[in-house]
């Protein structure tokens, strides 16, 4: 069909009129972003104006942006929590936003280690439904025929559970693929999957894993795209190729389903799309078998144009392996969103990793920046290419003036509004997966082992640093521990370091343990003994490149190479967690 030209892009040449509207509103909002973002938040102090929350800073019934500054405070989760709670113990009056509100969605670990609940409304969905709906627009200005083909995704719901007043707390995807929006999407040519809606929506991720995989192999000559949401997820997939491929062959061969998978809608529908290929059986036989599995995707999945996968942030760490099972693919990061509210996206979604750039979309909440060593909030237009800032967002759903916890980098404007540089987030040391453990989180672990490594054999922890290992799948965080050993008493055992390993597994929040118990996106802690003397060599190594002696602290996580290298050639004894942490999905009563 012919483009009408009246409907054509600054961004590019639209692949069909409906690409071409997309482009066109992101055009709009861009020229626009100040003006948008005014009349966003004069509409959110308006709708809200009667809430507690608000009523609370006697705003006046003020919409205007100096009013609100100066009246309300930048706050944290900690300051708000109070008022979660409230609303997930049941209280329906309208404490945060004038709507009701429809389901918590969960975020990262606080301190006292369950998830954050993020309050949402049902209009919000239709906010990141359209921020999705922007996506494939701008893919398709810089891959031609994606209609043409499908997207091998690897998508899975999480655990959820209910708060006491019966709301659902969720992470976000899991709302999103459990929704209307998703499950009776229209029929879209541009994002056809070739996961069938019965494996996204299993909640037993083994099965959701090898049936998503079983179709991708089917339907492997289509793939054009491949995907997760993050790298590790998608290295997890490889992972699990590598473990079932000869069970996935026999299926194939057969055309029988495997008896491990006993969902029934799954089995259902896959009694529709399994028929026996004995052809199709051996080729992965062949690719599989072998040790080398260097551009795995590709020699399986021939077509793929790139993969659609978040290697920013923590996620870079998976780079290079992604290249070396791609061979060198393209890899495409083509949004920015969080459990708080859902941002912007990428305009140049084919840039190398270490360029990706995410522009602020001003329609989607109202955003302030925070310089970083200053206090002073500045608007969205008026940030600084180059310099650094935390994000503040103000929602729909109540959320106002609230620190998210992203440092971002401004590295240029789309028209008006500005693109930035996901930088990392504030205070996370460790991150492997959805997991983010800070410094204190790390501390307390270490302390909890070190009590119990102090009792059975009157040993200390001297000293430690942590590396969050990705060379193996799922990663793992690694723990390099010195000991002072008293004179006199024994070197600890095996068994005993085991145990400490699963002492500080216990100790981190919930999000950790739900990843290694119910996700399996994280592997067995380890603690790597090292000899005594090793953190002043470590000292030295730092002061003899440029550090200060009376200013040097132990980094209490590592990822210089070099430093990697010198702590490892010093380990004597190795340890790993020698069970599962315990994780329910049900929360706790604060």
């Amino acid at each position: 069909m012919a483009v009408d030209s009246s409907l054509s892009s600054p961004l590019g040449p639209p692949a069909c009129e409906k690409d071409a509207k997309a482009l066109r509103f992101i055009e709009e909002m861009t020229r626009n972003a100040d003006t948008v973002q005014e009349n966003l938040l004069a509409e959110i102090l308006r709708r809200n104006a009667e809430t507690e929350y608000l009523r609370r800073f006697n705003l006046g019934g003020a919409t205007d942006r100096d009013t609100f500054k100066s009246k309300l405070p930048i706050i944290t989760y900690e300051d708000l929590q109070p008022e979660i709670q409230r609303i997930a113990d049941g209280d329906r009056s309208p404490i945060l936003s004038a709507h009701p509100i429809s389901e918590f969605l969960t975020s990262s670990g606080t301190s006292a280690g369950e998830r954050k609940l993020m309050p949402t409304i049902q209009e919000e969905l239709d906010r990141r439904q359209l921020l999705y709906s922007l996506l494939m627009p701008v893919m398709n200005l810089y891959v031609p025929g994606l209609d043409k083909g499908k997207g091998l995704y690897f998508l899975f719901v999480k655990s959820e559970t209910k708060t006491p007043g019966g709301l659902p707390a969720r992470p976000v995807l899991t709302s999103y693929y459990k929704s209307d929006k998703f499950r009776s999407r229209p029929y879209d040519p541009y994002n056809v999957y070739t996961s069938p809606n019965e494996a996204i929506l299993c909640p037993d991720s083994f099965q959701s894993m090898y049936s998503q995989m079983l179709c991708g192999l089917l339907d492997r000559l289509s793939v054009l795209r491949v995907g997760a949401v993050f790298a590790s997820g998608l290295l997890r997939a490889i992972r699990f190729l590598q473990l079932h491929w000869s069970r996935l062959a026999y299926d194939i061969e057969t055309g029988s389903l495997d008896s491990e998978i006993t969902d029934p809608s799954i089995r259902q529908c896959m009694s529709d799309i399994l028929k026996p290929d004995q052809h199709l059986a051996e080729f992965i036989r062949q690719e599989c078998q072998t040790e080398n599995w260097e551009g795995i995707i590709t020699r399986i999945w021939p077509n793929t144009k790139y993969l659609d996968v978040i290697v920013t942030g923590a996620m870079a760490q998976y780079i290079p392996t992604l290249e070396y099972y791609s061979g060198g693919l393209p890899m495409a990061c083509t949004m920015y969103a969080s459990s708080e509210c859902y941002f912007g996206l990428n305009l140049n979604p084919m840039s190398k990793p270490s360029e990706v750039s995410y522009t602020i979309m001003p329609n989607m909440a109202y955003f302030e920046f925070i310089p970083l060593g200053g206090s002073k909030a500045v608007e969205l237009v008026d940030v600084k290419i180059g310099k650094e800032y935390e994000l503040v967002v103000t929602t729909y759903a109540g959320l106002c003036r609230y620190r998210v916890g992203d440092i971002l980098r401004v590295t240029g404007f789309h028209n008006s509004a500005p693109q930035f540089h996901f930088v990392r987030r504030k205070n996370v040391l460790l991150s492997i997966d959805s997991d983010k453990t800070d410094e204190s989180e790390l501390q307390k672990a270490v302390e909890n082992a070190s009590k119990l490594l102090l009792k059975e054999c009157g040993t200390r922890v001297a000293e430690y640093t942590s590396y969050a290992d990705t060379s193996t799948i799922p990663g793992h965080y690694v723990l390099y521990w010195e000991l002072l050993v008293r004179e006199g008493e024994r070197q600890p055992s095996h068994d005993t370091l085991t145990r400490c390993c699963l002492e500080m597994e216990e100790s981190l929040n919930s999000v950790y343990r739900q990843c290694r118990v119910a996700d399996n996106s994280v592997g067995p802690l380890e603690i790597r003994v090292v000899r005594n003397g090793t953190f002043e060599e470590l000292m030295d190594y730092a002061i003899s490149r440029g550090a200060s002696i009376n200013q040097y602290k132990v980094p209490r996580c590592v990822n210089f190479t070099p430093i990697v290298e010198l702590l490892d050639s010093r380990v004597v004894s190795a340890h790993f967690s020698p069970a599962l942490p315990h994780w329910t999905p049900e929360r706790r009563r604060r």
